[in-house]
């Protein structure tokens, strides 16, 4: 009879994959033995797999590339890195070797560009894509970027009163521009139109009123972004096709035109059944603009993706022990974890993400089903259910320690469970540790970039 959890999980989903196997009862996450990491760090422990970033980014490059060769497709493709997605220095390092570009949302995102250009990780031709809703402190940083030469600085107008403001703040060199367009939202949203951006009826006369009178400005860059990211629905293709015939009508009077920036990533996986087709979207996409160009007898426009969770999200992990079991009633089963879903997976507390989850060991046991429980005394505190069953399958407790992973949660956890901060019910944010290989011998190894929070720096943070 296969009642083993392996067996669960071979006759559930196709496993093995490119990234997960199991080894004599134990999880391996690409080819690392994650038993061998518990035993050197222990848990619970945060893990970032630096090579997965820049598999991700080559794996968009060679979708884009491939997509505009078949079409013979003649602008070029530009893959920019979204900081917001995770700002760590290890992060952009591992990024920035695969001459990518980036994205800011914020004033404080441009001394970390100041920064990487001083540790030459990025020079003056990089192209720096300004979004966000921009105060005074975001413009004048701006503005300094291209003071001091860095030319291919786009700041992306959120609205029509942000023009003024760049007006003012001391612009010595010509500044490109961009706008983002206000896209209409999905129907199962609250309301109908993006509150980002600004209105398809009036990037047009924006331009023409605002832009090309002033000699200070070029306009380079109409910026396309979908909340929910790329997907194969007729609302995704219905406000790519609008954007692009706003594209042609605005290059036909603003001949500097020459970019289009498809915002809204590819996702990334967050169960094992997951299934999306990048190659056929990347095609899709590319095809479908050329096509409306080519209607519009207009040049295709110059291809900019802002790729955030997709670049970062499939290379972080986080591993827990199981601590303790309850049974609350005749069928509920409670694991919990020596952690808090709040502090470290603020996005399951939060919007309810869910995330690949599975055993790290003890694969050749019988499996039941389980809750997961985190140590706060906050109700909100648990994981209840993977999206692709409803319901968490865990190998049964006899007596041997029991570990657990998340998986692909590699974008926005630190930022969101406030990385360094106050924690919730002051539970510390756990060790994180970098996994990489070696260029020759293709050996992994690990190092410590923090430790476990300690109560000291909470206390000072509180004022005690």
């Amino acid at each position: 009879m296969k009642n083993k959890y392996i067996d669960l999980i071979e006759q559930t989903f196709e496993f093995p994959t490119d990234e997960f196997a199991v080894e004599d009862g134990e999880l391996n996450f690409h080819d690392v033995p994650l038993m061998d990491i518990i035993k050197q760090y222990g848990t619970p422990l945060k893990i970032t797999y630096l090579p997965k970033i820049s598999q991700q980014i080559n794996k968009a490059k060679r979708l884009f590339n491939v997509a505009m060769a078949k079409v013979d497709y003649r602008g070029s493709y530009n893959y920019s890195y979204c900081t917001k997605s995770s700002h760590f220095s290890f992060v952009l390092e591992e990024a920035l070797k695969n001459d990518i570009h980036l994205e800011t949302s914020s004033a404080y995102d441009i001394p970390l560009l100041n920064s990487l250009y001083d540790d030459g990780l990025i020079d003056k031709n990089t192209f720096i894509i300004c979004n966000g809703f921009k105060r005074p402190q975001y413009v004048e940083n701006i503005v300094s970027l291209v003071n001091d030469g860095f030319q291919n600085t786009i700041p992306i107008l959120d609205n029509k009163e942000e023009i003024d403001l760049f007006n003012d703040a001391g612009l010595t060199k010509k500044c490109k521009i961009g706008m983002r367009i206000a896209a209409e939202e999905e129907p199962k949203f609250d309301f109908y139109t993006s509150r980002l951006g600004i209105r398809y009826n009036e990037v047009l006369e924006l331009y023409k009123q605002k832009i090309k009178p002033n000699k200070k400005y070029e306009m380079k860059m109409l910026h396309f972004f979908i909340n929910t990211g790329i997907k194969d629905t007729a609302y995704y293709w219905n406000e790519l096709n609008r954007c692009v015939n706003l594209y042609c009508e605005l290059k036909k009077i603003c001949p500097e035109l020459d970019s289009l920036n498809i915002g809204g990533g590819f996702p990334i996986r967050t169960s094992l059944a997951s299934e999306f087709d990048y190659e056929y979207m990347a095609e899709e996409i590319v095809a479908q603009i050329k096509n409306i160009c080519n209607l519009n007898e207009v040049e295709e426009p110059h291809l900019f993706t802002e790729f955030g969770s997709f670049t970062v999200g499939e290379s972080g992990a986080v591993l827990y022990s199981i601590v303790n079991q309850k049974q609350q009633n005749d069928r509920e089963f409670w694991y919990m974890i020596d952690s808090s879903f709040i502090t470290t997976l603020p996005d399951t507390w939060g919007i309810h993400q869910r995330y690949i989850m599975m055993a790290v060991n003890n694969w050749d046991k019988e499996y039941q089903r389980v809750f997961l429980g985190g140590l706060t005394c906050d109700s909100e505190d648990y994981y209840s259910g993977e999206a692709h069953t409803n319901a968490i399958f865990l190998p049964k407790l006899n007596g041997e320690p029991q570990y657990i992973g998340f998986f692909h949660t590699g974008a926005y956890q630190e930022s969101l469970g406030g990385f360094g901060g106050i924690q919730h019910c002051l539970i510390p944010a756990p060790k994180h540790i970098i996994i990489d290989r070696d260029k020759v011998s293709g050996e992994y190894y690990t190092r410590l970039f923090a430790k476990e929070q300690s109560y000291r720096s909470m206390m000072r943070i509180l004022g005690y």
